[in-house]
């Protein structure tokens, strides 16, 4: 229910400026408002006041709260729905830190653990370090991130010509690896359960590592914050149109928000598909509806 009342909320918000609007401009109250020498900026004021309540409600509804139901939609979808969840890799390979890649054969994210893993670290192009374990376990119990405990673990250590080894077939290595299971399994709409804090977090992490795979992220990120301002230009649109006396023409003008909230949110996928698959900035992306309905907005206020 959040999520579509987020999703649909620039729409309300145009129906209601119309309803309003149109109804002070058939009792010919704009027209009185006009005469007392109140100009069209001062009418928008009371709007924009409200527009600022809204597009913060908007905002921290889809950076705070609906991603925590996104969770739960997503788990419940994965299991009636489409029937599978993704909950297996293989063969993932990334830099968890400058100079620290890691490598892990299978990684199972219901057990949170993965078999055939090991850790590389390099200094001025050079291996210093080289760690290997036939089972590693995230620790989810440990009250800090990045715990990991490593099974049959042997680690060598290379400082010029001389090696030491250690290793342990019995006692499991308690070890940080700056890594986490999020970042091993990836699943589809995993960007719309993180809250923005935790998305900006995890955008920083994933570019300091070299990740292709961000752009995504990014999208929503911008997303989040162009799309509360949407009710504001909505607004705009929809006082300039209705401020004016006609009869008969409320109709035409819920038919026109209609029309626009659908192909606000028809640009908006489109923008992000532009960004994901055709290299475009992610902020102009998430932006580009705003700016496009921003132009119109002006024009209709200007005339």
């Amino acid at each position: 229910i959040p999520y579509f009342a987020n999703l649909f909320s620039p729409l309300f918000v145009f129906i209601a400026v119309i309803f309003f609007t149109s109804k002070m401009a058939g009792n010919s109250e704009i027209i009185a408002i006009m005469a007392a020498g109140v100009s069209f900026k001062r009418l928008m004021r009371p709007y924009m006041f409200s527009c600022i309540l809204i597009s913060i409600m908007s905002y921290y509804l889809s950076a705070y709260v609906i991603p925590h139901g996104t969770v739960i939609r997503q788990n419940f979808e994965s299991l009636y729905k489409n029937n599978k969840k993704n909950t297996y890799a293989q063969n993932v390979q990334l830099q968890v830190s400058p100079g620290v890649i890691a490598y892990m054969q299978d990684y199972y994210n219901k057990t949170k653990c993965g078999t055939g893993f090991c850790l590389d670290k390099f200094e001025n192009k050079k291996l210093i370090s080289h760690m290997t374990a036939f089972r590693i376990q995230y620790d989810t119990i440990a009250d800090e991130k990045y715990h990991w405990k490593a099974f049959h673990w042997k680690i060598r250590e290379l400082r010029g010509m001389k090696e030491k080894i250690t290793s342990g077939d019995f006692q499991p290595l308690d070890t940080v690896i700056m890594m986490e299971p999020t970042d091993l399994v990836y699943s589809k709409g995993q960007q719309e359960t993180f809250t923005s804090p935790e998305l900006k977090e995890y955008i920083s992490k994933q570019i300091d590592r070299g990740s292709a795979n961000v752009v995504r992220y990014q999208v929503e990120y911008h997303k989040r914050i162009a799309s509360s301002f949407a009710s504001f230009i909505l607004t705009i649109i929809g006082l300039s149109l209705s401020s004016r006396k006609r009869k008969g023409v409320m109709g035409m003008y819920l038919g026109i928000g209609l029309a626009l909230s659908f192909i606000y949110i028809m640009l908006q996928t489109v923008s992000s598909t532009f960004a994901i698959n055709a290299g475009t900035p992610a902020p102009l992306a998430a932006w580009a509806p705003n700016i496009i309905f921003a132009f119109v907005a002006y024009l209709l206020a200007d005339r």
